[in-house]
């Protein structure tokens, strides 16, 4: 009987099908509920920074210290938030690319062709058209930022249509995210790194061995890897990478598969409940009683790892990021103070207009152009349940670049300046608003009328 409970890594160890469906479906309730309540911290920013700007910022940017004898740490409120606090919503970030790459739309090179080739164009020529208005300029060094998209935003304006969206929308919406997160995270890290220090990129080198070592040993408590994913985050924060890149690390190196399949399971649960039902027949109580909490705790055991790690830790963190911090990102970092000299400064600023129409014209341009030369080509195929309406709807979503371009954008422009940071946050702002009215007006006028 010992065998029956052994685990057997390769009975068909992909989770089922099912659960990786509710687990998508729950993600994308998740990150839509959040991108309304993005929405509601953005305006409280707003509003507070307009009422009272000098209480926003000295609050903001009121510093945190700690001094070890090994370690000091001495950074503002807001860059704790940004270098910090936002580990988690890259930590959801990076459990979302693992989940799908083995058991969604990306493991099938077929099914994710559309999405993937849907995401370079909506990157590249964003970058391009950004790029075409500052080369050379003082904004030269913003071209990243109006190819990312907020995808709990885009999902919560989807969720607004209401029904009569394709569930294949929303798949291919959320596929190109995640795609579109793959290339803003590389550019992170290739292109918005400090000077580096190769003996703590050393280190980090050594930690991300821990982890697939942590990994390769078969231990699936979410402790070991988080107490790993602190010290990754550590060595890259003093190694000069952005330290935020411990949390996708960390979520491409967890675990993805449950350790008992679905006939596993079923063995496993019908020798239990046999058991349970002889631990009746035996006249010790004791015996008896003992015999029951073992069972128990095996059966406890089974269903805990009926779900694999990944998918524990995506139902765990993934309300913390939508509720918590990404609403506290919008807090500290949406607050700019409007008034007309800065609305008239944005409107003839080449970094505004770049990030605007990147956003605008280039994710729509990008997106449609890329999908239909798929499609021609026989790269990719087009769900028949989708338009090529849909789609132009989607590619309008995409614009709304916020929580992510403004992550970019504070790695852009330094705290010198100012003027130009907020200029590329006017910017982002306007194109994030637009690119959801137009979407969700061209979506309700396509959805079918019942």
């Amino acid at each position: 009987m010992a065998d029956l409970f052994r685990p057997r890594w390769r009975e068909g160890n992909d989770p089922f099908r099912r659960i990786v469906v509710r687990t998508t479906l729950r993600f994308m309730e998740i990150e839509a509920a959040g991108g309304i309540v993005l929405v509601i911290a953005a305006a409280i920013a707003l509003i507070w920074a307009n009422v009272s700007f000098d209480s926003y910022h000295d609050f903001w940017h009121a510093h945190i210290s700690i001094d070890l004898s090994i370690w000091s740490f001495d950074q503002s409120l807001q860059h704790v938030v940004n270098d910090v606090l936002m580990v988690v919503f890259f930590l959801v970030v990076g459990a979302e690319i693992k989940r799908e790459f083995t058991h969604g739309e990306l493991r099938d090179p077929r099914q994710a062709a559309l999405p993937i080739c849907a995401a370079l164009g909506g990157m590249l020529v964003p970058a391009a058209v950004y790029a075409a208005l500052n080369a050379g300029g003082e904004g030269g060094s913003g071209w990243g930022i109006p190819v990312a998209t907020d995808i709990a935003f885009a999902l919560g304006v989807l969720a607004l249509v209401g029904r009569g969206v394709p569930v294949q929308l929303k798949v291919f919406l959320l596929t190109l995210a995640v795609a579109d997160d793959v290339g803003g995270i590389l550019i992170i890290a290739i292109f918005y790194s400090e000077s580096i220090r190769v003996e703590w990129l050393a280190a980090m080198v050594g930690a991300v061995a821990f982890l697939l070592l942590v990994k390769q040993l078969g231990f699936r408590h979410i402790g070991i890897h988080a107490l790993g994913g602190v010290f990754l985050w550590l060595t890259l924060w003093e190694a000069g990478v952005h330290a935020t890149l411990a949390g996708v690390i960390l979520g491409l190196i967890v675990p993805a598969n449950a350790l008992y399949d679905r006939a596993g399971m079923t063995r496993r649960f019908d020798y239990l409940l046999q058991r349970l039902r002889h631990i009746e027949e035996d006249p010790d109580p004791m015996v008896r009683e003992e015999d029951t909490h073992d069972a128990l705790r095996t059966i406890q055991h089974v269903a805990h790892e009926g779900l694999s790690p990944l998918e524990r830790l995506e139902e765990a963190i993934a309300p913390i990021s939508a509720f918590v911090v990404v609403p506290i990102f919008a807090l500290a970092n949406a607050g700019i103070h409007i008034t007309g000299d800065s609305i008239d400064a944005a409107l003839g600023s080449n970094i505004a207009w770049g990030i605007f129409l990147g956003l605008i014209f280039g994710k729509f341009v990008g997106i449609v152009a890329a999908s239909a030369l798929a499609v021609r080509l026989g790269i990719a195929f087009k769900p028949p349940q989708l338009r090529w309406s849909h789609l132009g709807g989607a590619a309008l979503l995409a614009g709304i670049g916020f929580t992510v371009a403004i992550f970019i954008a504070n790695l852009s422009f330094d705290s010198g300046q100012t003027d130009l940071l907020e200029g590329a946050k006017i910017g982002i702002f306007a194109a994030s608003i637009v690119a959801a009215v137009l979407g969700y007006g061209v979506l309700r006028a396509v959805r079918p009328r019942y």
